[in-house]
């Protein structure tokens, strides 16, 4: 059996995403919470040698680190079988991943980042909100159609494309408006096991 430690940040959905995955695919791990507040230089010694650039998440499976939230859900998925789709989507959910990776999950956090912990520029916020506004759309557009991103059902694509959502509030963003994103939601949060992130991320998990 694999031996994995999941460093991670109450804050953040692209943490929230692996640590979701590990709990729904019921894969054993360690979570281990790194404060992004404390300056780069006096992170904890493991973690800095697991995470690449200094970034959560970083996964340590047997002594090997792996960063960057799509990649490792990708390698949880094709290498553990995680919420990996249907024979046949492999490639779909690696376009939904790489999707969410330029769109949704760059726009929603920054724009939570902007109105939340640290304004921009009006000019940039307003870009932020857009974009945002415009991969809702892409979303609700998707799902309007089948029950999750990929036809054969729940996968990691979902858990990806959703992080963030969770907290739209934060942004400013009200998903009413997104009616097939709000119910994809829900179906979701409807999973065994399920958790929202402020309560699966926080510091004593």
């Amino acid at each position: 059996m694999n031996s994995l430690v999941l460093y991670g940040n109450r804050l953040s959905g692209h943490s929230y995403k692996i640590r979701l995955a590990l709990v729904l695919g019921k894969v054993a791990h360690q979570y281990r919470n790194v404060a992004l507040s404390t300056p780069r230089a006096a992170r904890p010694a493991e973690f800095r040698a697991a995470s690449r650039w200094d970034e959560v998440p970083a996964l340590v499976v047997d002594g090997v680190a792996m960063v960057q939230s799509n990649a490792i859900l990708q390698w949880l998925a094709e290498s553990q079988g995680v919420l990996a789709g249907q024979p046949g989507e492999r490639q779909a959910l690696r376009e939904w991943l790489s999707w969410e990776s330029n769109r949704i999950g760059l726009s929603l956090p920054n724009l939570r980042y902007a109105r939340r912990f640290e304004s921009q520029p009006a000019a940039v916020e307003a870009w932020l909100e857009q974009r945002c506004r415009a991969d809702l759309d892409v979303l609700d557009a998707q799902l309007a159609t089948q029950d999750y991103l990929l036809a054969g059902g729940l996968s990691v694509a979902d858990l990806s494309a959703s992080a963030y959502l969770w907290w739209a509030a934060d942004a400013g963003i009200d998903l009413q408006a997104w009616p097939q994103v709000g119910a994809w939601l829900a179906r979701i949060a409807a999973q065994p096991g399920w958790q929202h992130p402020d309560a699966l991320m926080a510091p004593e998990n």
